[in-house]
């Protein structure tokens, strides 16, 4: 197959990043698209006491294991298959279990930092920042990681405070000038859904 398509989608944690690759997803279909998260290439903290791994710093480049993220990038986009890691948010650790992903036509990448590292971006065919008001991704987090990663409302606050608002200011926003396009809004910016799925189009026929 021919080499594929890797577009990048960044933004504030709880801006709408996924929300926009699986808009994207729905109208090229699953066939052709494969969705990968920054976030499954954590690095693995089974080692250390949950104590100190819960008092880390998530949002910061150190804490992504990216020399395996642009690895795999390459191999996909040169058709291979890839054993995608499986990260355990409640935890904090990897699961010892992979999750194999073939090659795609259009892999779609998704994560804070994918725009501030530039071994990642320069791979990349369209790069897309999905910028969203920050109190509105600050609830967004606060909803999810109660519900999803059982967290308490304490936690989610003191880590909002101590690291994921500093660390969007210092890494996250200014990556915002490598962005080809900006969405306003997040994964219900239709409009902006539909040029971007357009011009994806456009790049594999």
């Amino acid at each position: 197959m021919d080499k594929g398509i890797l577009i990048g989608i960044a933004g504030a944690s709880g801006s709408g990043k996924t929300l926009v690759a699986h808009n994207i997803n729905d109208r090229l279909g699953s066939e052709k698209v494969v969705i990968i998260q920054e976030d499954s290439y954590y690095h693995d903290l089974s080692e250390i006491p949950f104590d100190e791994r819960v008092g880390k710093n998530f949002d910061h480049p150190d804490a992504f294991d990216h020399d395996l993220l642009v690895k795999h990038l390459n191999e996909l986009r040169e058709g291979k298959t890839i054993a995608h890691p499986v990260y355990d948010y409640k935890t904090h650790s990897r699961r010892k279990e992979t999750r194999e992903v073939g090659p795609h036509s259009i892999i779609i990448l998704e994560g804070i930092l994918i725009l501030s590292e530039p071994r990642i971006r320069d791979l990349m065919d369209i790069r897309i920042f999905v910028d969203t008001a920050l109190d509105v991704c600050f609830i967004r987090r606060l909803k999810r990681d109660i519900s999803e990663r059982q967290r308490s409302v304490d936690s989610v606050i003191t880590q909002y405070d101590k690291t994921v608002r500093p660390m969007y200011f210092q890494f996250v926003e200014p990556s915002k000038r490598y962005a080809d396009i900006i969405i306003p809004r997040g994964g219900k910016n239709m409009v902006a859904i539909d040029v971007i799925t357009a011009k994806i189009r456009s790049l594999i026929t």
